[in-house]
């Protein structure tokens, strides 16, 4: 329930923001008397759409310290620690990108997450179950996947998508809700109630059919994260990360970084086109089939 208020309230904080800035720019009025300033409303769901992907990257890295409890390892104080930093300044060096900040944080199930605004701007953290319950050569093959995930830029082209399904779900939802006040309601003057009513539920439901894409893209990218941690890592490695994970049922992170995690939850018929991960079984069959 915390972390749903915490996303809720993040995104209530992004829209205000939003608005204000809006009314100040001038973009606010799209609605005339006559009908949808359409100019005006596309940039209206441009400006939110993109807006608000924009400000939840760029406070990624403050949310998920905050969110999940993450500790900075600013100097090493042991030997998992040293070995931890060590691992990903290779990898890092190797993929060509900046040093990533590196936390640990306290949660007992296997999992580790990337985030970060920019490829050399970027944090890559661990769960202490990971580091208990998994060997090292498994370990280093999940933090190989992380950051590949930040060399392959995963998280400014999900930002992206996801600003650009946000711009149309906006903008359709509203010329969708006038099309019914003007239509079904014969309102030929303003907007009535039917306009508003039309326009929420209008952007509930594609917004979900939104969702959909964003997160094909987001299984997508798990291929190629397997792929980029395989070539850091070695395959057989990561193949055998993969498998430790399916036998350790990792749980999902928070819904703001399910999406950055190395492992998301299982599901089956429907719920299959909402998961941010493809079963693990089909991540390992796709390295065997390039070995």
């Amino acid at each position: 329930m915390k972390r749903i208020a915490l996303f809720l309230a993040t995104n209530v904080a992004i829209l205000l923001v939003l608005s204000i800035a809006m009314r100040v720019l001038g973009l606010e009025p799209y609605l005339t008397e006559t009908g949808l300033n359409l100019t005006s409303l596309l940039v209206m769901a441009a400006v939110m759409g993109f807006g608000g992907s924009f400000i939840s990257l760029a406070i990624s890295k403050w949310m998920a310290k905050k969110s999940m409890g993450v500790r900075v390892i600013e100097t090493p104080s042991n030997s998992t620690e040293f070995w931890l930093v060590d691992t990903i300044r290779k990898y890092a060096a190797d993929a060509g990108i900046g040093m990533p900040e590196v936390g640990v944080y306290d949660a007992p199930d296997v999992n580790a997450f990337a985030t970060g605004m920019t490829r050399n701007k970027s944090l890559v953290a661990v769960s202490s179950g990971l580091l208990q319950q998994m060997k090292r050569n498994e370990a280093e093959a999940v933090l190989g996947h992380e950051i590949a995930h930040i060399a392959n830029g995963d998280m400014v082209t999900l930002t992206l998508i996801q600003g650009v399904v946000n711009t149309f779900v906006i903008f359709l939802s509203r010329v969708i809700g006038h099309t019914v006040d003007r239509v079904v309601f014969k309102n030929e003057r303003g907007h009535g109630p039917a306009f508003w009513v039309t326009t929420i539920v209008a952007q509930m439901v594609l917004g979900i059919l939104a969702s959909i894409i964003v997160m094909w893209f987001s299984r997508q990218r798990e291929f190629r994260a397997d792929r980029g941690g395989a070539s850091l890592a070695g395959g057989p490695n990561m193949i055998a990360a993969l498998e430790r994970l399916g036998s350790l049922h990792p749980q999902p992170l928070p819904d703001k970084m399910a999406a950055f995690g190395i492992a998301g939850g299982g599901a089956h018929g429907l719920k299959r086109l909402f998961m941010t991960h493809p079963p693990l079984e089909e991540r390992i069959a796709a390295l065997r089939a390039r070995q």
